[in-house]
């Protein structure tokens, strides 16, 4: 069993590089269920009913979000009735949306998805840590296979957590800081884990804003408004061996795909 997780999609650039790239690279990768972190793809900055359907359509089984998941006001009622766009599940209680859904894979057992959100600047409703527990025995009640996306600022908060579902889930994916980092490993327990998986989109940036904005906003501490950056575009994510009858994970390996 095999699971790409494809990391934070940046803008128009990101999109297009993945909607021209995943249907091949689940067959080069004999890929059974893809979950695609979407929250930056309206222009670096959120997601639209249209740009989310467009990712699925790519070939993306389910999408995830992150501290960015409402700033598109037209997101909030498809969030209600989608089962395949999930948000923070420590957002606010009164927020739309769910954090976790079940999707079919290539194989007779599906993949259950939590998305939670770190403390560390992002400022949740909840502690992740208050409510992923119930997350896990609910998703474990209906799979074995049990992904988890972490959209977190600190990297002890991921690697905590990571070692907290060591041996309950299969995967513990770290996202948001859009810089893939080079500590992919299979825990003790079986539990796959990466603390950042990276970013979809132009590399030639600042974490994929045109590099002149956020320098200019960095040296003068006045507003500027942010620009997707368009060079060096890369594919970025992990690819995930497992057993589905006892979803532990056997092999997790970073993907670097360079698009344009």
């Amino acid at each position: 069993m095999r699971i790409l997780f494809v990391a934070d999609v940046v803008g128009t650039p990101g999109r297009t590089a993945l909607e021209s790239r995943l249907p091949a690279l689940r067959a080069e990768f004999a890929i059974d269920v893809c979950v695609v972190n979407g929250e930056n793809v309206a222009d670096g900055v959120g997601i639209t009913p249209r740009l989310a359907d467009r990712l699925l359509e790519a070939g993306a089984d389910v999408v995830t979000l992150g501290n960015h998941a409402f700033r598109r006001k037209e997101i909030n009622p498809y969030l209600e009735e989608t089962q395949r766009v999930i948000r923070p599940a420590n957002a606010s209680q009164n927020a739309p949306g769910r954090g976790l859904t079940v999707v079919p894979t290539g194989t007779d057992t599906p993949l259950a998805v939590i998305n939670v959100l770190g403390s560390l600047f992002l400022q949740p409703a909840t502690s992740m840590f208050e409510l992923v527990d119930e997350l896990v025995d609910s998703a474990r009640s209906q799979t074995a296979l049990v992904l988890v996306d972490v959209h977190a600022e600190a990297t002890s908060e991921k690697i905590a957590l990571a070692r907290w579902l060591d041996g309950r889930v299969t995967a513990v994916v770290g996202t948001h800081t859009h810089v893939q980092t080079s500590d992919a490993r299979v825990l003790p327990g079986g539990t796959a884990f990466i603390t950042d998986a990276g970013m979809t989109g132009p590399h030639d940036s600042v974490i994929g804003v045109e590099s002149e904005l956020a320098i200019r906003r960095m040296r003068t501490g006045l507003p500027v408004r942010f620009e997707t950056a368009s060079g060096d575009v890369r594919i970025e994510g992990v690819v995930i061996d497992c057993d589905p009858e006892t979803g532990r994970a056997t092999a997790i390996e970073p993907l670097r795909i360079v698009s344009s």
